[in-house]
């Protein structure tokens, strides 16, 4: 029988052994859902141009992924009020977990990964309150549920790790119930915020709008290098309003409001679908499918420039600037401020573009 010295020895040697990372699902960029023409859904992993590296069916219409950090591995999340994620192989080309709401919960689409891709962060609405949750899963239990926390609003979107015991959270403010579908039922006092909670359920802080953009929901989220967070809103009231799409905001500061020329503001009809940071942070960009536009600021706020683009939405950092997709398969690349295609696919690109940081 070994000795339990040989067998920490051995542990250790496991332990110790390289693990397969994105490389071994070929390396891909972004991760992106799309629908079909023939109806069926699919994830998609894609190189830094734009092309196919694979396609995984998926069982419904998905929204966002979340990408493990290191291993060749993401989540897939279904559009809420979605009730499955699944826990895709990327190699094997397989669902590996398929992760169910808790009774009385429903996802919102998106998630994160915490220590080191250790949890798994998923943003869920508690039906019979309203109120917000985050769900921890533990990926070394094979994704079994440990946990969750308050995620300080009502709508909880889009999170994203900010440290890796910290989560950022866009709570949109909105309540919605899945017998009433998408319906929202609390337009006139919702409460948007963007809050920073940590893993243990503390809150660091909090952030709200001014009491005139209460109907500006907060729902997408971007992290530049240093830390400074960019959140894109879409606006319940009347779109021609023309009101803010975009905040910035670092902790311990306001947030600040970035918007582009009335004429600009009101073409994007009150709805931002995606937000990213370029890569070195100097910029940040937030598109509406419903406007047609790509709008560029600068990392104080300024107004660069706006593109258009019939149905443009995801949208992630990318070789000297920003990749898109939009709902006719095409997949462009914004470079000094010149917008062009890099591919078109015979499918429609769902919402959401996401950058693999591997």
């Amino acid at each position: 029988m070994p000795s339990r010295r040989h067998f920490l020895a051995g542990l250790a040697t496991a332990t110790g052994l390289p693990r397969m990372g994105w490389a071994a699902a070929g390396s891909p960029a972004y991760l992106a859902a799309a629908r079909d023409p023939s109806g069926a859904y699919a994830l998609f992993g894609l190189d830094g141009t734009g092309h196919d590296i694979f396609r995984i069916p998926l069982p419904d219409r998905g929204h966002a992924a979340a990408a493990h950090p290191t291993a060749p591995e993401a989540v897939a999340f279904a559009r809420r009020p979605g009730r499955f994620a699944l826990v895709i192989d990327c190699v094997q080309g397989r669902v590996s977990h398929r992760l169910d709401a808790p009774e009385g919960r429903h996802f919102y689409g998106h998630g994160a990964y915490l220590k080191g891709g250790a949890i798994l962060a998923t943003s869920e609405n508690e039906i019979d309150t309203g109120e917000g949750r985050i769900g921890l899963w533990s990926r070394a239990q094979g994704y079994a549920r440990i946990g969750e926390i308050a995620s300080g609003g009502i709508g909880p979107h889009e999170i994203r790790r900010w440290a890796e015991d910290v989560l950022v959270v866009a709570n949109g403010g909105i309540r919605t119930h899945p017998d009433s579908g998408r319906e929202k039922l609390n337009i006139e006092d919702m409460q948007p915020n963007l809050s920073y909670v940590s893993l243990s359920g503390e809150m660091l802080e909090q952030v709200e709008l001014p009491d005139d953009l209460h109907l500006n929901s907060i729902r997408h989220l971007a992290l530049a290098p240093d830390g400074q967070v960019a959140f894109a809103m879409q606006w319940q009231g009347e779109p021609g309003d023309g009101v803010p799409l975009l905040a910035l905001h670092r902790r311990g500061q306001s947030a600040i409001l970035a918007e582009a020329d009335l004429a600009e503001q009101i073409a994007m009809e009150g709805y931002a679908g995606s937000v990213a940071f370029a890569a070195d942070g100097k910029s940040v960009g937030i598109t509406s499918p419903r406007g047609g536009r790509l709008h560029v600021f600068d990392e104080t706020g300024g107004f660069l420039a706006s593109h258009r683009r019939a149905d443009v939405c995801g949208l992630a950092p990318g070789r000297g600037g920003f990749v898109a997709t939009d709902g006719l398969g095409g997949i462009l690349s914004l470079q000094d401020a010149t917008l062009s295609g890099l591919t078109t696919a015979t499918r429609a690109w769902d919402n959401h573009l996401v950058a693999i940081d591997a």
